[in-house]
Parts: C-alpha cells; structure tokens; sequence
C-alpha cells in the first residue's frame, strides 16, 4: 500500500472516485482516498439488496466526514447514486432474495452476487470519464474473504486494462484493502482519520447481511451471525484489545 506522504503530491491533483456503499470497507476507502485525492467524488448502487440499510447510512455518513475535517470537506464533491434493479432480478442469491445463507455447490456462499463488481467499475468508469476522474476506488479485499471471484486482484487489474482500452484514456483502480485483514482495515481507519473516524465507522456505517440495524455491538450494528458480521466482531476483537475502545 502506498504511504500517504509518498502519494500525498501527486494524488493532489487527480480526481477519484470512490465506489461508496455506506459499510465499514467503503468508508475508510473513502478516507482513504481523500487524504490522497484533490478531488474526490462518491458513487453508490441500489441493486435491490436486503441490507439496503447501508444506503440509508450513506448520507449521514457522507455529512459526518465533510464536518470531520476542512480538508476532507474541501475535497469531496458531487455523490452519484445508480439504480440498477436487473442485478437483484439477475442475481438468485442470498443478498437479493429472502433465502437463508448457505455454501453452494460451487464452494463459494450464495452471498455472491455474479459479475457485480464488475458491472459496479464499468458503471463507475463511465461516470469518471465525463467528470474528468481518473482513479476509481474500491474496497474489495482478497485477504478477508467470502472467496467472491470479482474481488481478487487479479480480476480487477484485467478489469482495470478492460476498461483503459475501451475508454481510451488512463483509468487506475485503486483497491487499498485488497491485502488487509478486517483487524488491519480498523488499523488503518484509525492513521487516515484518528479515533473519531474509527467510531464513525464503528457506529454510523452498516456491513451487515441481514439489514439489521437495531442491535448494537461493540463493533457496530448488525444481527452479529451472519459473515459480514462475524468478520467485523472478529477484525474489531483483534485490533481493539491493545486500544483504548
């Protein structure tokens, strides 16, 4: 991962923009990228999910970040919101339908949803390119996992040369949790944005599966069984017993 003092001067003058659902992952890329980015801009998809929770938390979150620092109120600009209803009607899987959450056959949990980040970074490629953005960010991991193909880094960099050539122009994708375990994406919460932004995150953004936004954990909000939620509790367990949280 590049440091923020080695990316700080040349970020300054190039546009990002952040695929932003509202959950824990998005949202530190979000501060990610604005600490690198002299412009950064915010896009989220409504797909027909069952955890539309985090689109809800999108705006708060969103308002929370621009009055956290004048620097990051500087720079983050217009958000985008798609409504792309054919991926629910596509998908036949456990985030777009009611059907409790399995393995499949196939090895990987019925929580995949075929060819979403895929259709996500060409939907976002198309609006960076009218709006002058070069960098598109995004908070797939390969480390912490449910084994989706679409998050390997190896899909995405042929993604990223996919998308450079049929737009003609330099597009980066920039996926800075790909390496990170979940107690290492807290870790870095905390250097891009200090302890506010770290309960920010803990108690503003919503990961969970299920949508379950009443119950309130230590690590966030969430029904605390499903995998987003476990891998969460877990990540905010390793990072946080040597803190002061």
């Amino acid at each position: 991962m590049t440091e923020f003092s080695d990316f700080a001067s040349a970020g300054r003058d190039m546009a990002a923009l952040v695929l932003f659902s509202g959950g824990q992952d998005s949202t530190t890329c979000l501060g990610w990228a604005l600490e690198r980015f002299g412009r950064v801009e915010t896009v989220g998809v409504d797909y027909g999910q069952r955890h539309q929770a985090e689109l809800v938390c999108r705006g708060k979150v969103l308002e929370k970040m621009r009055a956290m620092k004048p620097l990051w109120a500087e720079r983050l600009g217009e958000d985008h919101m798609l409504s792309l209803p054919v991926l629910g009607e596509v998908a036949d899987c456990a985030l777009t339908d009611e059907r409790r959450i399995a393995f499949e056959s196939s090895g990987l949990p019925n929580t995949f949803v075929p060819g979403r980040n895929l259709l996500f970074f060409t939907l976002a490629a198309a609006i960076a390119y009218r709006r002058g953005a070069r960098v598109l960010v995004g908070g797939m991991c390969e480390t912490d996992y449910s084994g989706y193909p679409d998050c390997r880094d190896n899909t995405l960099k042929s993604l990223q040369v996919t998308l450079a050539l049929g737009l003609d122009a330099p597009i980066i994708l920039e996926t800075p949790l790909m390496r990170l375990t979940k107690a290492e994406t807290w870790e870095l919460a905390q250097r891009t944005g200090g302890d506010e932004f770290v309960k920010l995150v803990r108690d503003e953004t919503h990961t969970c599966y299920m949508g379950d936004h009443e119950h309130h954990h230590a690590w966030g909000w969430g029904c605390g069984e499903c995998p987003a939620c476990r891998l969460r509790a877990k990540g905010w367990e390793e990072w946080s017993g040597s803190k002061r949280f």
